[in-house]
This record gives structure tokens, sequence and C-alpha cells, in this order.
């Protein structure tokens, strides 16, 4: 066998994790989740998570091993991620990293910027001025700290604009600056073998939108109830997973004993919508950003990835 490692991108609905099921059986491999939003423990139903059954066929590791309230970082990712890899070396276990985030695939293929984990309070202090203060003045107040991340933020980039923030104001460097010193990738280009599954557009939406009301049906309605009941932090990344506002709005009026913001059909359209756009801009972002990754049409990736694989 050739391949170290198989690297298995593509939009959301795509059929990733069957794939992915399907060559480690074959081939003796561990699934390892490369999607941001798979690795909160919460959130099992609405990111489409693989099921208990489908996990106890194959080794899965990096799913729901992060709790809703942790900010789980690309660099955090990586980090779980090589002592994963490591341990599949160890046990004769091709890994297979099957997921949708372009930027943790980046990372482990093109390195990552060393940026420190940031102490709790400095986040929570960012937060609480975002919260009284707006972006807009937090925006400002970087553009006196670092005005090139500043100039390179929308005023009301929320998320974007805390982390820059918090970067400076924890380390004393701005983002730029750490992003000139660069992590080693785990897993460089020419020792993986990856594969982008090209979904036809029109059919990948109907599925997405099929998809999400069979989470409904199953329960996600109950799961997002469960993790808006905690009352965490909207900026965390777990509360804007896809679907997930929508939900807590139409959820708010049980939460408040008041008329929900939204009507559950409402919500699903959001999300359905939301999770179509997300589709498309991962099209784009891997064309762009990864084009080593070969595009290859769903039906035809198993076959292309075992000849890849054997040969």
């Amino acid at each position: 066998m050739s391949t170290k490692a198989v690297l298995i991108a593509g939009p959301t609905a795509s059929g990733k994790s069957a794939l992915a099921l399907e060559l480690a059986r074959t081939h003796g491999g561990v699934v390892i989740n490369t999607d941001s939003m798979q690795v909160y423990r919460d959130l099992r139903i609405i990111t489409a998570r693989p099921t208990p059954e489908e996990e106890a066929k194959v080794p899965h590791r990096l799913y729901g091993h992060v709790d809703a309230a942790v900010n789980c970082s690309a660099g955090t990712w990586v980090s779980d991620a090589e002592r994963v890899l490591v341990d599949a070396r160890n046990e004769g276990r091709l890994p297979i990293f099957v997921g949708g985030s372009g930027l943790y695939f980046k990372a482990l293929t093109r390195g990552l910027s060393a940026v420190p984990p940031i102490p709790p309070e400095v986040r929570e202090a960012v937060r609480a001025r975002l919260d009284r203060d707006g972006p807009e003045m937090l925006h400002e107040a970087l553009r006196t700290r670092d005005p090139i991340s500043a100039e390179r933020l929308k005023p009301r980039d929320r998320s974007r604009i805390a982390r820059a923030l918090e970067v400076i104001e924890a380390t004393g460097r701005s983002l730029t600056d750490w992003h000139r010193d660069g992590l080693p990738p785990l897993l460089p280009p020419d020792q993986v073998t990856a594969v982008f599954l090209a979904a036809e557009r029109e059919a990948l939406y109907a599925r997405i939108d099929a998809r999400f009301e069979t989470m409904l049906a199953n329960g996600a309605l109950d799961e997002v109830r469960r993790l808006a009941s905690r009352r965490l932090d909207p900026l965390l990344p777990a509360m804007k997973a896809h679907g997930v506002p929508a939900l807590i709005r139409h959820l708010a009026g049980e939460i408040r004993h008041l008329a929900g913001e939204l009507s559950l059909e409402e919500a699903a359209a959001i999300g359905q919508l939301d999770t179509r756009r997300y589709a498309k801009r991962q099209f784009t972002w891997f064309r762009h950003q990864l084009p080593e990754f070969a595009w290859v049409a769903p039906a035809d990736a198993a076959a292309w990835l075992t000849r890849a694989i054997l040969f």
C-alpha cells in the first residue's frame, strides 16, 4: 500500500461518511473526523454525525469528543489529529480523514499558524466588551492595536473581530505576525491521496433539504432544545452550527414562555437555506484553496480511491 493517508472532502450531504466507512472496512482503516461541527458531543443529529451503529463497524476518532461550551479551534483539532495519526500508524491502520471543513484539511497538509492558547479570562473579557459595546466599537479598538487585521475584517464580523482582538491582547502580537511563524503540516500533500466529492449541485441541494427534514424527524429539535437550555455564549462555534440558530429562535417562545419568533417550518427553511449556501461556499473554497484535491463524482469515488490506494 503506497498511500500513507486518505483525505475525503466534499460539500455537506455528498456521501463522505458512507464512503469513508466503506473504505475503512475494505482496507483496514480508521475514520478520522475532519469536520469542525462533528467534534461537538452535543450535536450528533443536527450535524449528521455517524450513528453509533456505523461507528461500531470500524474505528472512528475525533467525533463528539468536545463539549459545546469549548471553542475547538483548528489548532486544537490538529493537536488531537496528531495523536490519532500516531495511534493509527502504530496499529497498522490506514488513516482516513473525512469531513467538509476546508481549514482543517489545509492545516493538515499545509501547516497552521502557531497562535498559542488564549487564556479564558482574556477571551471572556473581550466577549463581555463585545456584548456591551457592539462589534463596531471593538473593530475601532482593533484598528488601533492591529490595523492590518482590522482592514481585512468587516466592522460587524463579530467572531473574527473578537478573535483578532483577543490574540493581540493575550500575546502582544497580531494575527498577521503569528501567521508568519507556522507549524509544519502533519501530512504533506505528497504523502496523501486526496479527493473532493464533486456532487451535482441540484441533486445535492435536494439531498440537503431532505436530510434536514430527516434530522428533525429523528430528534434534532430535542437536541437543540437541550443545547439551548445550557444558555451558552452564542458566539461559540457549536451555537452557530447550521440549523441551530434558527431552531433556537423557534424554541425561544418555549424557553421564555412566549410565542416563538419562528414557526418550525420557517426555522427548517432557514436551516436548509443556510446549509445549501454553505455547500456552495465549500465548492468555491476547495477549488481555490486546495487545488491538489482530485474532484471525483461521488458514484465513482470508491473505485477511484481503491485504485489510488493500491497502485
